[in-house]
């Protein structure tokens, strides 16, 4: 009896896990959108450093990230009481709490965060992530690979996220 117990558990275990990342969201809420950061890990970023069209894929990532939580009716805050504190962190999604700290002194109902981390020119992988900004909790977050480099792939890659887990639609 016990045995089968365990193997239940460890069979809807991650199911229910993902179920609680299903909380509905609050339609109007506000958000403190800390933006995307670049992790570049490939061989290419310790020889050539930080690449123009690869800055500007973050910005367009940020973009495209506001304009769609703009269009299923939330808010997003800005980040201007927090502009110091923001800049000298060098990667608020990873940060021990520092994101919702921040969110929470802005008046957000959740805070969002992003990474882009460079294996190499062909792999990359991209996280987004949603937190309720009072208790921390984490109530969307998921992470996708993306093959090629370009401002396609990119987009590509945040718009799954946004349309499959964020949305579902």
């Amino acid at each position: 009896m016990q045995r089968i117990l365990v193997a239940l558990i460890l069979v809807f275990l991650p199911t229910l896990a993902l179920a609680a990342l299903d909380k509905p969201l609050m339609p109007g809420a506000r958000i403190a959108f800390l933006g995307m950061h670049f992790i570049d890990t490939s061989t290419e970023g310790a020889y050539n450093g930080v690449r123009a069209d690869e800055t500007a894929r973050l910005k367009l990532l940020e973009s495209a990230t506001r304009d769609r939580f703009t269009e299923k009716g939330f808010v997003i805050v800005s980040n201007d009481p927090v502009a110091a504190e923001l800049a000298s962190t060098s990667n608020p999604a990873d940060c021990y709490g520092c994101d919702v700290r921040m969110a929470a002194r802005l008046g957000a109902d959740y805070v969002l965060v992003g990474e882009v981390q460079k294996v190499s020119n062909l792999i990359l992988s991209m996280n987004l992530v949603l937190r309720d900004a009072r208790s921390g909790e984490m109530l969307r977050g998921i992470s996708v690979d993306i093959r090629s480099n370009t401002d396609d792939s990119w987009l590509r890659g945040i718009r799954y996220i946004l349309k499959n887990h964020f949305f579902k639609t």
